[in-house]
């Protein structure tokens, strides 16, 4: 009896190499490549016309590498179980294979789509691909308990512990020929962008990391904390979209941080690097533990907490026009970009969320309108993080002062000049963040464009919503 192919059905995974999903197909025979454009799919597209660009690029360049390799990349539109099972049928497919959501929305819908495919006698594979270590692998017999870590601290020990699989281009893997006509690759107009799709495949993602590592990565910890010089491997987008593995990148970290040879201040950069990797998963385990945070808090302490929805000023932090520099710029950053420098981040969010006393639900749905990055469940963990109702064991928020923070990174205001024009012919000795301290800061000079007065008091701010915050966890 002839083999019969499966169907895998790519989706945040858009690469070839270092591909646990496809290595697990390859194990059943040839394999029909997918990708399947449900509503899904395109709701989060539309969110972000950058996000579409960048999905676009991906997917052709990963169309390019199956043609290499003989194979099609099929498009289909519609309602996954309709189209696996209808592709099934027309191609005698034996089920179909695709990689793991970790978000609750993701995460039901994998599991509804398997109950569909079982129905209709198909097989259903779900492999963990997105982190390099799967959450079940990170569970401790003695600390986790079944439900994942909800601390940091001893889920990277447990990580740091962890070996990394590799799934590199199993000999098994081949690709069923091109079948005749289909539905032409995905084109950012379709979700509603002008942006011109980017080199964003995976050969860009790996010559991006290669370049990194060899470069910069022995002083990340110095250069990757100052904003202006950016020494972050920039590679958020390509790892929430799959071009580049996460196990590919942890194991070239880690064979260079064995090295005998490597200096104090390279060992440093490289575990801090690691760190950053091991957190992205952590978000990831505790997103497919506790589902729930994506609408509600982590911490039960906190799930009746009032923070609003709404601010006179809102306007004004979406915008970046809030009066303080640091916070305006990496608003900014994000707006023409669709990135923001990691450690303006948090600073940013604790403004929204303490300053200004909103809810971390309106900064991520915000943020998710436009980030290049797809993460729902990296988005939920960092923004729960920040406003005290997530896995940060502290005992108070940590709020961040915004000013301090500038002068702390940003000293020379390199990069608030550069996201800020109105600053520009300014003196860094001039931005202290309060009206009081600069009449250039506090008048309406020219026109509009003048750099606004603080929408809020930092100190006082802070002070009122942990009076409030003490009053609740007392209770």
């Amino acid at each position: 009896m002839p083999e019969r192919p499966i169907i895998y059905c790519f989706s945040r995974d858009l690469r070839l190499d270092d591909h646990a999903g496809l290595a697990a197909a390859a194990v059943r025979g040839e394999v029909i490549a997918l990708l399947a454009i449900d509503a899904a799919i395109e709701r989060r597209l539309r969110a972000s016309p950058l996000r579409a660009s960048f999905f676009c690029g991906a997917v052709a360049a990963l169309a390019g590498e199956l043609r290499d390799r003989g194979g099609a990349l099929i498009v289909r539109r519609g309602p996954r179980g309709r189209i696996l099972t209808t592709l099934a049928r027309e191609a005698g497919a034996a089920g179909a294979a695709w990689s793991a959501s970790y978000d609750a929305a993701g995460a039901a819908e994998d599991h509804r789509l398997q109950s569909e495919l079982e129905e209709a006698g198909l097989a259903a594979t779900i492999a963990h691909d997105a982190p390099a270590i799967p959450p079940e692998e990170s569970l401790s017999a003695q600390g986790a308990r079944g439900q994942g870590y909800r601390a940091f601290a001893p889920y990277l020990d447990r990580w740091s512990s962890l070996g990394v699989a590799s799934y590199e281009s199993p000999l098994l893997l081949r690709f069923a020929a091109p079948a005749g006509d289909e539905e032409p690759l995905p084109q950012p107009a379709d979700f509603g962008s002008s942006v011109e799709p980017p080199a964003s495949g995976p050969i860009r993602a790996r010559r991006r990391f290669e370049r990194f590592l060899k470069e910069r990565a022995g002083q990340y910890a110095s250069a990757g904390r100052l904003p202006a010089d950016d020494g972050t491997s920039d590679l958020s987008a390509h790892l929430s979209f799959g071009t580049i593995s996460a196990r590919s990148i942890v194991r070239a970290v880690r064979e260079r941080l064995n090295d005998p040879f490597s200096i104090a201040e390279e060992r440093l950069s490289l575990k801090l690097y690691l760190r950053a990797l091991a957190r992205r998963d952590f978000f990831l385990q505790l997103s497919w533990f506790h589902p729930k945070t994506a609408a509600e808090a982590l911490q039960e302490k906190m799930q009746g907490f009032s923070f609003t929805r709404d601010h006179p000023a809102l306007d004004a932090w979406r915008e970046g026009r809030t009066g303080q520099p640091l916070v305006d710029a990496g608003i900014r950053q994000l707006r023409q970009t669709g990135w923001m420098h990691p450690l303006v981040r948090p600073v940013a969010a604790s403004f929204l969320c303490f300053d200004l006393g909103v809810d971390w639900r309106v900064g991520r749905d915000y943020w998710n309108e436009l980030l290049v990055e797809d993460d729902p469940a990296l988005a939920t963990g960092n923004w729960q993080w920040i406003a005290g109702v997530g896995a940060d064991m502290a005992q108070f928020p940590r709020i961040y002062n915004p000013e301090r923070q500038r002068r702390r990174y940003d000293p020379a205001g390199l990069y608030v000049r550069r996201w800020l024009p109105e600053l520009r012919h300014l003196p860094a000795a001039a931005w202290r963040g309060r009206a009081a301290d600069s009449s250039q800061l506090s008048l309406s000079l020219f026109d509009g464009d003048a750099y606004p007065a603080p929408v809020v008091e930092h100190e006082s701010a802070a002070r009122d919503f942990l009076e409030r915050y003490r009053a609740f966890v007392s209770l």
